[in-house]
């Protein structure tokens, strides 16, 4: 039984991890095929889609190997093309912000625009021109002037200032060629609310960006997601008779609120264990001691996805399966068998 438990479980214990690396592959246990198989792989698999909105995702892999989750993990981060300022053509800034640090601020921003229609800018070919088809242009002209309306005893920048707060939704969108058939909508920043400079009377900046596509990997601003992370699934199995009064009180305690319950008899139960934390709290009172086993479950996964807003969550998550697919592919064409 301890043997099945490790096959699946990665221990938790109150000073280490046990049982950390997979034994699911063929040779390890005799007598046991566990060479790959399409069809088991396809009746293992599951996805659950726990929370889906617009900038935020939670979901279930069941039934993968870290390895694989891993991969989507990664690719997600920085490998996924988006579209996002590269180029910053000042002409003017009078502003307090140098010009260097500005165009830092502005490639930040991250850009709502399908990255499907545009086409990889050659960054290493000096002869090389822009083009509608991998160069989008946004131009950016803000100055600040006294407002004639604002009270006198006013102390807000704000009302006594036109222009005094810089914000992404100045940046107005320049199509170019056909851009105005591929985004109908325009491009636009995914906060508009993201502040860029402050300016006072007489202060103006007045410039104009290049945005081309990119990957995590050659810079963070063109990462679609702000995190992209997984964990595993614990697990916490209750050992022996049934914890009861005072102690069943303080096992649910050692958890966080809705992990441990106690029902009508007054005995402790584990009620949603997808919500533990995994503390080890539990583990430093003598009195639990070989009452319950922690692990994580080793191919349960549980991704949380946070976009940017450059695509949602689940595109960003097709996405990254897309890309896996073309490297199997191009892993394929190479004949490693023969």
């Amino acid at each position: 039984m301890a043997g099945d438990r490790a096959r699946h479980i990665v221990g938790i214990e109150h000073d280490r991890v046990t049982d950390v690396s997979s034994t699911e592959y063929p040779g390890y246990y005799p007598g046991e095929d566990l060479s790959w198989n399409l069809a088991k792989f396809k009746e293992n698999f599951h996805i659950s889609i726990t929370h889906l909105a617009d900038l935020t995702s939670s979901f279930d892999l069941i039934g993968l190997d870290a390895s694989i989750a891993n991969a989507f993990r990664r690719i997600m981060i920085s490998e996924i093309p988006t579209l996002a300022i590269e180029y910053v053509y000042i002409e003017n800034n009078t502003s307090i912000i140098q010009d260097e640090v500005l165009a830092h601020r502005l490639g930040l921003i991250p850009l709502k625009a399908n990255p499907d229609y545009l086409r990889w800018f050659k960054k290493d070919d000096p002869d090389f021109e822009p083009t509608d088809y991998d160069t989008v242009v946004l131009h950016l002209q803000v100055k600040c002037e006294n407002n004639p309306k604002a009270r006198s005893q006013s102390t807000d920048p704000k009302e006594l200032y036109i222009n005094s707060h810089v914000y992404a939704s100045a940046i107005e969108y320049e199509p170019q060629g056909r851009q105005s058939e591929w985004y109908p909508e325009g491009i636009t920043p995914t906060n508009p609310d993201i502040l860029i400079a402050k300016l006072r009377p007489g202060q103006e900046i007045d410039l104009t960006m290049h945005c081309i596509l990119g990957i995590g990997q050659d810079h963070a601003k063109f990462s679609p997601v702000a995190t992209a992370s997984y964990r595993l699934l614990p697990t916490i199995d209750i050992i022996g008779p049934a914890i009861t009064g005072d102690l069943a009180l303080k096992f649910r305690d050692c958890f966080p609120k809705g992990v441990v319950d106690i029902n009508e008899n007054g005995e402790a139960y584990v009620k949603d264990a997808r919500k533990d934390t995994v503390s080890r709290e539990v583990l430093r009172h003598p009195e639990f001691e070989g009452r319950v086993k922690l692990g994580r479950r080793r191919d349960h996964f549980i991704f949380s996805v946070e976009s940017t807003g450059a695509m949602t969550p689940d595109v960003i998550f097709i996405k990254s399966i897309q890309i896996l697919k073309k490297k199997c592919q191009i892993l394929r064409k190479f004949q490693l068998r023969k």
